[in-house]
């Protein structure tokens, strides 16, 4: 699986929740994130692919942003177990149980996806 895009749907409804996410597997990647852009697309996100569960390689810093987030982690089977709102400069925000993947995407993101839904990201994205 390398970094590459897809499209993040709803699994049973089918609805597309960000047309456009880059899945993010690279070092690389994961160590740049979403750090100095000035802004990001309504409709995309980055998705960090992790190596297994776990609270702690899935907690994300916010140093060095310009804009609040929002966040939402997925355990292996693409349900969302936390979201949160993450703001510019805060240290730590981890999830409340231990996730696989993890999605930084606009604030908007937090109103269109709960707790328990189930996300998948099969689908490449041009």
């Amino acid at each position: 699986m390398s970094d590459s895009w897809r499209i993040l749907r709803r699994a049973g409804k089918n609805t597309i929740v960000l047309a456009r996410v880059k899945l993010c597997v690279s070092a690389w990647c994961h160590f740049k994130g979403l750090m100095l852009r000035p802004s990001l697309p309504e409709d995309e996100g980055l998705l960090f692919v992790t190596g297994q569960e776990s609270r702690v390689n899935t907690s994300i810093h916010m140093f060095f942003m310009r804009f609040a987030i929002g966040v939402v982690w997925l355990d292996n089977n693409g349900r969302v177990v936390d979201k949160a709102l993450a703001k510019p400069w805060r240290p730590a925000y981890a999830p409340k149980a231990p996730a696989r993947y993890y999605l930084e995407a606009n604030v908007s993101i937090l109103d269109r996806v709960q707790v328990g839904d189930v996300l998948r990201f099969d689908e490449t994205a041009n």
